[in-house]
């Protein structure tokens, strides 16, 4: 029988979230079957691992042909080229390092591929979400400048990073490569930067700012809705709790600028809120810094655009392109002269992303 050609390659995912799992499978980049959710029972490790199994169980019984992998995201710390978890905050059930790829690979009879949700959110938007659509569109405007790097970043109960290099995922020695969480925090030295940039630190501020103690009885859905008059409660710690964010977001992306040289996506339930933290976390990214005779120099060395702003795209997108003589030569050449990268928010949506990374991280795997 003929082999799969690799666009034609069936590959079970999954999105493994503190709170539900979601199953589905993909086929040359496209959800073949709509996703399957289930709570994750983080705190049950039997139960956990049985509704992992069910998920891809059903997913099996939906499929219009037969499967050839299993690629997905599950948190970290992880050996992920092995397949085991270590001890995750988010995830009690795991301790002590739990084999959950070699488990799979002898249920299912099929090679298993895991990887952390930033990871995978990335790929999948640097190969087939908003970097490539991103390109065409500068090409469209009539720009000559292309993207290679992407920064993905998922903001939700935790926060997230993934990192692609001219359309190479960054993997670290030990499946650490962009651990954005444990980055210093703007507001307090002691904390990481995920306790300013999470489901929880907008709740914990608007808390902080209505004098009450910490609860989660509101979610950053909640409070959103508080800030924008479309529910009853502070409107200004709410807004605060959006701003804090924000900024905190701004000093975590400035800084990882300063290393990758790329464009920044957003991902996860929190990117709804774009509007209310996005004019706090451009003024941190965009600020000065000063030296210490208190003269001031520009933090980054490009400009970085709000690629949300359509009024602000047609710039983006065409630079200044300038013709320069070759020296000593009949020859000229063309260039863009304005450094720029620019931050955006998934189109395709964080779980989308992930799946497809995941795809696309199983195709590469399967080709070695």
């Amino acid at each position: 029988m003929e082999s799969k050609k690799k666009d034609d390659q069936i590959v079970l995912t999954l999105d493994a979230g503190g709170t539900n799992f979601v199953f589905t499978a993909v086929q040359s980049n496209e959800l073949i079957i709509e996703p399957i959710s289930y709570p994750s029972f983080a705190d049950d490790l039997e139960k956990c691992l049985q509704t992992i199994i069910r998920g891809f169980e059903d997913v099996i019984i939906a499929l219009p042909g037969k499967a050839d992998a299993i690629s997905f995201a599950f948190p970290g710390p992880a050996d992920y080229d092995k397949g085991i978890i270590g001890d995750l905050p988010n995830f009690k059930a795991f301790n002590d390092g739990v084999a959950l790829g070699p488990m799979l690979e002898e249920k299912f009879d099929l090679p298993v591929f895991i990887n952390n949700d930033g990871n995978l959110f990335t790929y999948g938007e640097a190969l087939c979400g908003y970097l490539p659509e991103l390109n065409s569109k500068i090409v469209n405007q009539g720009g000559i400048k292309q993207f290679r790097n992407l920064i993905g970043l998922t903001l939700g109960t935790g926060f997230g990073c993934g990192i692609v290099i001219n359309g190479q995922l960054l993997k670290g020695d030990n499946s650490c490569s962009a651990e954005i969480h444990d980055t210093l925090n703007k507001y307090n030295p002691n904390w990481n930067a995920e306790e300013s940039v999470s489901t929880r630190a907008i709740q914990r501020v608007y808390c902080e700012k209505v004098g009450l103690p910490f609860s989660t009885g509101l979610m950053p859905k909640d409070i959103f809705d508080i800030a924008s008059g479309l529910k009853t409660g502070n409107k200004p710690a709410a807004l605060e709790s959006f701003r804090q964010f924000g900024e905190g977001l701004g000093s975590s992306i400035a800084n990882l600028l300063t290393i990758i040289d790329g464009i920044v996506v957003l991902g996860g339930g929190i990117t709804s809120a774009w509007p209310l933290f996005a004019p706090a976390m451009f003024k941190e990214i965009n600020r000065d810094y000063q030296s210490f005779d208190g003269i001031p120099s520009a933090r980054l060395p490009f400009k970085v655009y709000n690629l949300e702003d359509i009024a602000v795209f047609s710039e983006f997108a065409m630079g200044q392109v300038k013709e320069l003589a070759v020296p000593l030569s009949n020859r000229s050449i063309e260039y863009d002269s304005v450094p720029r990268v620019g931050v955006a928010v998934s189109k395709l949506g964080a779980s989308k992303a992930i799946a497809l990374g995941a795809y696309a991280y199983a195709n590469q795997q399967l080709d070695k």
